[in-house]
């Protein structure tokens, strides 16, 4: 009987602990938004990182812009965030959903510069051949000029004799 009482007093105190510690508020953001919501303002965040100028250069707050595209206010973005938040282990996936996604991103990205060089380096060699090909065809004009003119000097000496 004491198994059995102790056994019900453990499980009533796990299940008492499990209460959330952050009521849901009325506005919640859907986890999916707010997982596109947190990709965007990463990308933002690098921006900030990698070119500093060019954030300052916009007369707007950047968070500014995010609230607009998603029709969101800053207060719901706050109380969603802290909500979601607090549950350690689903804010780490979504974390990572965002993660997976910058890198996928990243990798385009690398592909794309990478085909871009290739192409810039063959247009480059391209451009070489046609100098080279240029010069060459210069030589032998002047060369073809200048046989033209010795056969002309020759004819003028051999009529005055």
């Amino acid at each position: 009987m004491k198994k059995i009482v102790s056994f019900f007093i453990i499980l009533i105190v796990l299940v008492g602990c499990k209460k959330e510690l952050v009521k849901e508020p009325k506005r919640l953001i859907e986890r999916e938004k707010m997982v596109k919501i947190m990709y965007d303002l990463s990308l933002l965040e690098a921006m900030k990182v990698d070119n500093p100028a060019l954030m300052d250069s916009f007369k707007s707050n950047s968070n500014q812009y995010i609230y607009k595209k998603y029709k969101i206010d800053s207060v719901q973005f706050a109380q969603s965030n802290i909500y979601y938040a607090a549950d350690y282990k689903e804010y780490e996936k979504m974390y990572n959903q965002v993660k997976v996604r910058l890198e996928k991103e990243k990798e385009k990205v690398n592909s794309l510069v990478k085909l871009k060089a290739k192409k810039e380096m063959l247009k480059a060699k391209e451009e070489n051949k046609l100098k080279a090909k240029k010069i060459s065809d210069s030589i032998k004009n002047v060369k073809l000029k200048t046989t033209k003119k010795e056969d002309s000097i020759k004819k003028v000496l051999f009529e005055e004799k």
